[in-house]
């Protein structure tokens, strides 16, 4: 009998554990940077570790990942792509217009809820809500919480 309480002891550790992970990878995630949009904050080959949150929970100046809505006939339209940006205003906040073609003929003056301004870094590198708009909170993937430098 002395024997059981050691296996079911290991057994409850495995479980606890394998509990963990699935809890630790529903919530986060590491995504590589591809492209020079953030340069220089972020680069290309840099790996991002990316906290899921919901749309509520993100403010402006925070840096997102999302999947944006690439023109037909871009190589990153075939496939679904995500993007890191920074985001220049979250719901509630104040539109942003100098910059922002897309929003400039756009009713309201506060971002609707569930919807992100983002744009990138390195504006002239970068596809973002200057041409398509608002991003929908369902395309939002999370939050940069850390990031290193992968190719520096």
């Amino acid at each position: 009998m002395r024997a059981a309480a050691p296996v079911a002891a290991v057994a409850a550790c495995l479980a606890a554990v394998a509990g963990g992970l699935v809890w630790v990878r529903r919530r986060y995630v590491v995504v590589s940077v591809h492209g020079p949009s953030m340069e220089p904050a972020y680069r290309s080959g840099d790996r991002v570790w990316v906290r899921r949150v919901p749309v509520t929970a993100v403010r402006a100046g925070q840096v997102v990942v999302v999947g944006l809505a690439f023109p037909e006939g871009w190589d990153l339209a075939a496939g679904k792509s995500w993007s890191i940006k920074r985001v220049a205003a979250a719901p509630g906040d104040p539109v942003p217009r100098d910059g922002f073609a897309a929003l400039e003929r756009v009713p309201g003056t506060t971002v609707p809820d569930g919807c992100l301004v983002v744009s990138g870094d390195n504006a002239d590198h970068s596809y973002d809500s200057r041409h398509c708009g608002y991003v929908p909170g369902d395309r939002l993937l999370g939050v940069v919480v850390r990031g290193s430098a992968g190719n520096r």
